[in-house]
């Protein structure tokens, strides 16, 4: 087995070594150099460091063939390196020829008599296999010792760092534990963040609970429904004070048979907080008070006052508060039932075709789902047979109104469209896409069943009870009932039992012109004879004398008795009255 590089190396410090060439990891490999022994001088060959053949330093192997070239003497004093004998590994002393030979000295020294010592041999290993093994010791320092001071043994190995690669052990400090660590600190802050935010939750949900409920139980109180809170009264006041609080779109809506004469009025209301709509049937008796503070009926306000002054007659009478007036006079509204092609209608008599011969079908026939077309639809709804009270005709015209806005369009521009195509002339307050599309909002009510017609109770006299208006002045409209003022003109009712139907306007006429309020007090079963005056207050007689004076009547028909409703006097004219005398 081969010894290391520098074997036999001795304690002479005058001894040289010469660069035979690197090992694998860039360290330098040196031999002894061999004495200058002969006289020749042999040319100098450059230095080679990988002159061998294997290329990585000397052969100690190579026992024939060529002679190595001389060695570079970097020390070179001008002298001529001898040239060496042949190299015998085993310091035999013998030639390759087999004849004997000087002993060769690894150190340079001239061989002398008797047996020369072993030469441990130097050999350049291939960078393949595993290197040779070294010795501890150092030329001229003599042999290594470890770092305790130790020497190790002869022939071991001693491993030295530079002939390592070393690979670092991970430890507590190394990118795997670090990122492990990490991962586990990181999990361990992200479930205590989520706890957190579930308990951040839970606390958010109990405070929105806690609002809802107390927001509940305050408009429970509020509205007056909260129970055993509030006393019946009390209860009945908050309900009120919520239904007023309701948000309404009103207008009113004029219907004015141009061919008979006569109107017909309705509130067309739209509860945009209880999303109902509801078209509201005013009769003609009901009094109203204008700016002046005199008392007039409904129809005699539309007929003198015209709308704008209608329409604040009935906010105060009412409590409303209407945002604008539609005066659809009835061809119009035959124009509107064509535009929407023909209504529904559950008919509730057969109305005769003005134009028809006789012994032709009626125009209107009674029944349920009546198919009717404009002109059919307006005679249906000013249709008043003799005796019958003006509620009845009040009544087929809000069927009309509401089969109309079934068929309309629930889109606020075919609504408009609509309304324009119509060509009328509208009251300044409203303008043809405010109409539209207040239309398109009840007819998708009207569409969906949330639509209704409720006819407002008016007493005889035309005056409104509280107890008969609740349901709808409040209800409906979330208005209050006001009945006229005291210093009030004089409030007359009249019935008509005169047998002639248009005497009831005559008379209404000149009790208006006389500084009297009007109130319609219907027409009679029966027709009478004589004419009655009557009052029921001692205070009212002279009032009562002075209304059948007006009227042409004799003031021996005036008595006292009872009178209904809130009129101060109460008039029956008989077939004695004559209107051309009043």
């Amino acid at each position: 087995m081969n010894d290391r590089y520098d074997a036999g190396y001795g304690g002479n410090h005058d001894d040289r070594y010469e660069l035979v060439g690197y090992d694998e990891y860039g360290r330098p490999m040196y031999r002894p150099a061999p004495p200058q022994q002969q006289p020749q001088q042999a040319p100098q060959q450059p230095y080679d460091p990988y002159a061998q053949q294997q290329g990585y330093g000397y052969d100690p192997y190579a026992t024939g063939g060529q002679q190595p070239a001389p060695p570079y003497d970097p020390y070179d004093t001008g002298r001529q390196a001898p040239v060496p004998p042949p190299y015998d590994p085993y310091g035999t002393g013998a030639q390759q020829t087999g004849g004997q030979a000087p002993s060769y000295d690894p150190y340079g020294r001239e061989a002398t008599s008797g047996q020369q010592p072993r030469v441990v041999e130097q050999t350049a290993y291939i960078p393949q296999q595993a290197g040779p093994p070294e010795r501890t010791d150092i030329p001229g320092r003599g042999p290594r010792s470890d770092a305790d001071g130790n020497h190790p043994a002869e022939g071991e190995r001693d491993y030295r760092t530079e002939q390592f690669a070393f690979v670092e052990e991970p430890d507590g400090d190394s990118e795997d534990v670090i990122d492990w660590l990490n991962f586990t600190e990181n999990r361990t802050e992200r479930r205590e963040e989520a706890k957190r935010r579930a308990r951040s939750r839970l606390v958010a949900l109990v405070v929105v609970l806690a609002l809802v409920a107390v927001g509940g139980a305050g408009y429970l109180w509020y509205a007056g429904k909260l129970p055993g809170l509030s006393s019946s009264s009390d209860a009945k006041t908050g309900t009120a004070t919520a239904v007023g609080a309701q948000n309404r779109d009103v207008i009113v809506v004029h219907l004015h048979n141009t061919a008979q004469g006569g109107t017909s009025t309705a509130l067309l209301v739209d509860n945009t907080t209880t999303k109902q709509g509801t078209t509201v049937l005013l009769p003609n008796s009901l009094v109203l008070t204008d700016d002046g503070g005199t008392t007039t009926t409904l129809a005699k306000s539309v007929e003198d006052d015209g709308s704008s002054g209608t329409r604040d007659s009935l906010d105060g009478v009412l409590g409303t508060d209407i945002e604008g007036t539609w005066r659809l006079d009835t061809p119009y509204l035959q124009n509107l039932v064509d535009l929407v092609g023909n209504i529904e209608v559950d008919t509730n008599t057969v109305v005769a075709d003005p134009d028809a011969k006789k012994g032709e079908a009626p125009l209107v026939n009674k029944g349920k789902g009546q198919t009717l077309s404009g002109k059919a639809a307006v005679a249906y709804a000013t249709y008043r047979a003799s005796g019958e009270a003006q509620n009845a005709q009040l009544e087929r015209f809000g069927q009309v109104m509401q089969s109309v806005l079934r068929k309309l369009s629930s889109d606020p521009t075919a609504a408009t469209t609509t309304v324009q195509t119509l060509a009328q002339i509208l009251d300044p307050s409203l303008t043809d896409k405010d109409l539209g599309t207040f239309l398109a909002k009840l007819a998708d009510r009207a569409k969906g069943g949330d639509y209704k017609t409720a006819l407002l109770p008016v007493q005889t006299d035309g005056t409104l009870s509280a107890e008969a208006s609740d349901s709808v002045v409040k209800d409906v409209l979330g208005g209050t009932a006001k009945s006229p003022d005291k210093d009030a003109a004089v409030s007359v009712s009249v019935q008509n039992a005169t047998g002639v139907k248009d005497n009831t306007e005559k008379a209404r006429v000149v009790l208006l012109n006389g500084g009297f309020s009007f109130l319609e007090g219907g027409t009679a079963s029966s027709a009478q004879t004589a004419s009655k005056v009557v009052y029921a207050d001692a205070a009212d007689k002279e009032n009562a004398t002075e209304v059948a004076k007006t009227l042409g009547l004799a003031t021996s028909s005036v008595s006292k008795g009872k009178v209904s409703g809130s009129a101060n006097v109460a008039v029956v004219l008989g077939q004695d009255y004559e209107p051309s005398s009043s």
